[in-house]
């Protein structure tokens, strides 16, 4: 996830960070519910979450006065992590619609794997011990979810299952570039940085709907209550949330309670949506969230 805001008032107790990092992760799990709720195109959700979410991001900087000159060096620095964001939700919101909130959001969620790898490509750093068993979890848990069942699946679900696993690598540039501006690139605060990334985001949605064809009219109370619904809460709060408590939590405990996303999203699939669940299902989603959380294991330095 992102990194923290310098902005935060006062240090937060460690009962406290535990319960703003549980509580944004969970509120987190909500973002795959309001693109099924919204009911339009996938790349228009997309499109709409990171216009409202930039846009109260913004507005959230510059009323708590920690605004910042933007620059011509801010704009280029937010184009490359604008653009991992931008694929990674026309990939994932497809997932999310084709094989359902919970497989979708679990499959991006393997990222963390991509993340380890590139860390020790690039930076040198050590894999952790549980890495490949975790890995070995990991796709043990995804085979009885969707490899098990791969013969009854249709085109579509097939194309949605890989969609979702593009999704992390997408997301993993993301993550890399977005770090990488932060770390002394960019004189703004982070929540402004990623409102304004939020926005060239939405520029890039824009286009590439518009090439789709897809209609960005919002024609029910339906569809925009979810879609400001999807804005605030998936790119606002939960993220102003787990900013200032990741700094103040050991990694282990991050790992484990960022699980709480993928974790509740598959609960509220089965529960909203009636998603057919049998024991090899929940076994499957158990194996790879064990094998996520080793994955997010390191070495103590």
């Amino acid at each position: 996830m992102n990194r923290s805001v310098s902005t935060v008032a006062t240090p937060l107790a460690p009962s406290a960070a535990v319960g703003r990092m549980a509580l944004g992760a969970m509120l987190l799990s909500t973002t795959s519910i309001f693109v099924v709720l919204a009911q339009v195109a996938p790349t228009v959700s997309a499109f709409y979450r990171m216009l409202f979410g930039g846009a109260m991001l913004l507005g959230w900087v510059a009323l708590t006065r920690g605004w910042v000159r933007v620059h011509w060096r801010d704009m280029a620095l937010a184009l490359l992590p604008a653009s991992g964001f931008s694929l990674d939700l026309i990939f994932w919101h497809r997932s999310i619609l084709w094989v359902g909130p919970g497989v979708a959001t679990l499959l991006t969620n393997l990222q963390v794997f991509l993340m380890a790898l590139v860390g020790w490509w690039i930076y040198r750093e050590r894999l952790g011990r549980w890495f490949l068993p975790g890995i070995a979890v990991a796709l043990a848990g995804l085979w009885l979810l969707v490899g098990a069942h791969w013969s009854l699946f249709d085109a579509r679900h097939r194309l949605g299952v890989w969609l979702g696993l593009a999704s992390g690598l997408a997301y993993t540039v993301y993550l890399l570039s977005f770090r990488r501006a932060l770390s002394g690139h960019t004189a703004l605060p982070a929540a402004q940085f990623l409102g304004l990334m939020s926005l060239l985001s939405a520029l890039l949605l824009l286009s590439w709907g518009l090439a789709e064809g897809d209609a960005f009219a919002l024609a029910t109370a339906r569809s925009w209550s979810a879609l400001l619904a999807l804005g605030f809460f998936g790119q606002v709060l939960a993220w102003l949330l787990m900013v200032g408590a990741m700094p103040l939590l050991p990694a282990s405990l991050v790992g484990l309670l960022l699980l709480l996303q993928p974790a509740l999203a598959f609960v509220l699939d089965v529960l909203l949506f009636k998603r057919p669940t049998g024991g090899g299902d929940w076994l499957g989603l158990a194996l790879a969230l064990v094998g996520i959380l080793l994955g997010t294991m390191r070495r103590k330095r």
